[in-house]
């Protein structure tokens, strides 16, 4: 899961349009959702863009570099779908954004794979991800942390609804259901389960003018 751009925290690796660096993004997201950071050489993404291993450390001069460019894309791709243009939904329409995002994110197993292992692995203060895992939770948190005050102040979500504890929960769900359904995709819907979360969070919290 990310959040609308608004709410990154700061700027990595500037992703240019040239194709050498979009493709090494593209197989390097796939090396490192199969294998992880440290399973993945930037021999291996060399040698599957087509470059050599000086041709590729031209773009990104290490592997860190190189993580920090498939992170930095991954979230300006999910910040787009997220709000594009516009301002970030706020309100139940967060929670609305964050289901639609689901639902796409069940047509993408690589990058759904790639922040389930770099999430878990970068769990460790030296890992070369465990700033920009940290500033993602940091980021989503404030984000929907202001979509349920917003949503209070309108009127659609109850005054006594528990903000920090619906803020946690929605992430910790979405986290849960993507560690299972990348182990049993054929019998886990994660837009379908994440719906009747939501759902049930409308039920609790919402009032009558919420829609």
């Amino acid at each position: 899961m990310s959040f609308p751009p608004k709410y990154r925290a700061r700027s990595r690796v500037d992703i240019s349009g040239e194709e050498s660096r979009a493709k090494a993004v593209a197989v390097a997201t796939e090396l490192f959702a199969t294998s992880g950071f440290r399973g993945t050489s930037v021999a291996a993404v060399a040698a599957k863009t087509g470059l050599s291993q000086s041709g590729l450390l031209h773009h990104f001069p290490s592997k860190a570099a190189l993580l920090a460019a498939v992170l930095e894309e991954r979230d300006r791709q999910d910040g787009d779908f997220l709000s594009g243009t516009s301002e970030p939904p706020l309100g139940w329409a967060a929670f609305d954004a964050l289901t639609a995002l689901v639902a796409r994110n069940s047509t993408r197993p690589q990058l759904v794979g790639l922040f389930v292992r770099l999430a878990a692995e970068a769990i460790e203060p030296g890992h070369p991800a465990h700033a920009w895992v940290r500033e993602h939770y940091d980021s989503i948190r404030n984000w929907l942390t202001d979509a349920v005050h917003i949503g209070q102040e309108r009127g659609e979500i109850s005054e006594d609804a528990p903000v920090g504890t619906i803020v946690r929960t929605t992430i910790a769900v979405i986290d849960g259901l993507q560690q299972q359904w990348l182990l049993e995709p054929e019998n886990v819907s994660m837009a379908a389960e994440f719906e009747a979360f939501t759902d049930t969070l409308r039920a609790r919290w919402g009032t009558v003018v919420s829609g």
